[in-house]
């Protein structure tokens, strides 16, 4: 039998704490005598509750603080640019255990659902036009998240590749270090977005249209592309992110960076 999550799951594993906590933005002082400052692993190990099981602010139990105070902690976090942070460490880890694969780069676009609307979110054509977001994903050759960002559903692919491209939170290496590519679906398949990623320094991998469904018997040929779909499925598994119910922008992308840290960690074998 599957053994059943219970609260203390959810706490941030101490290998983990011990790389963030050095990232923290000092308290503000009090002006005034009261209670202490909630402790701020808690309050984290709380915030990742909220994001992995989806649940409302107000819902998170007790043994992580007041739920007004683990929402308040958490936007004082994202002013402060915590969890991008949190990003760069993990891929710092990464980088320097296994190593960050920057010769096959792969890049794709997932849709979620936004009931509440707010900045970011578009009719989405494949949901009879109702409220949408669209995320735009770059991966390394082996799925590690490398940027994301966000827009609205109505939002073609290739509107979002320089965005993308410019949000890379990690220190892209030289091209006198090797050859980067780049690999597209048919999505992507336009004149200007070649001449772009070319600008960049990439070589483009996109198929055509209609080449989408041809399987290549190349010897030793092997597929690259799917590792930024397998990602976005592990994102997915953030239940916090499956369907977007936060209105701010900088909320939602605040939560994604932390659901991109948590991956970057754990695929660096920081902790099981």
């Amino acid at each position: 039998m599957t053994k059943r999550k219970t609260v203390y799951d959810y706490n941030i594993p101490f290998e983990i704490w011990t790389k963030i906590k050095p990232l923290l933005p000092l308290a503000k002082s009090k002006k005034k005598s009261g209670r202490p400052r909630e402790d701020d692993w808690k309050i984290l190990s709380g915030i990742f509750y909220v994001l992995r099981t989806g649940c409302q602010w107000k819902a998170p139990p007790r043994i992580y603080g007041a739920p007004s105070t683990v929402h308040d902690r958490f936007q004082e976090w994202q002013k402060a640019g915590l969890f991008e942070r949190m990003w760069q460490a993990g891929l710092l880890d990464y980088d320097n255990e296994k190593g960050i694969d920057w010769e096959w780069q792969a890049i794709d676009g997932a849709m979620t659902k936004a009931p509440l609307g707010g900045s970011g979110t578009g009719a989405n054509p494949t949901d009879r036009g109702k409220k949408g977001t669209k995320r735009s994903l770059l991966t390394d050759a082996k799925g590690i998240p490398l940027s994301i960002v966000a827009d609205g559903a109505n939002r073609h692919d290739k509107m979002l590749v320089k965005k993308t491209l410019d949000a890379i939170i990690f220190e892209r290496p030289s091209l006198d270090e090797g050859i980067q590519n780049i690999c597209m679906d048919k999505g992507y398949d336009y004149p200007d977005i070649r001449e772009l990623v070319k600008d960049y320094g990439y070589t483009a991998h996109i198929k055509s249209r209609g080449e989408e469904n041809i399987r290549i018997e190349i010897p030793g040929f092997r597929a690259r592309r799917w590792v930024v779909e397998r990602t976005h499925s592990w994102i997915n598994r953030f239940r916090r992110l499956l369907i977007r119910w936060k209105k701010k922008i900088e909320n939602y992308l605040a939560m994604l960076h932390l659901a991109c840290a948590w991956i970057t960690f754990r695929t660096a074998g920081l902790f099981g």
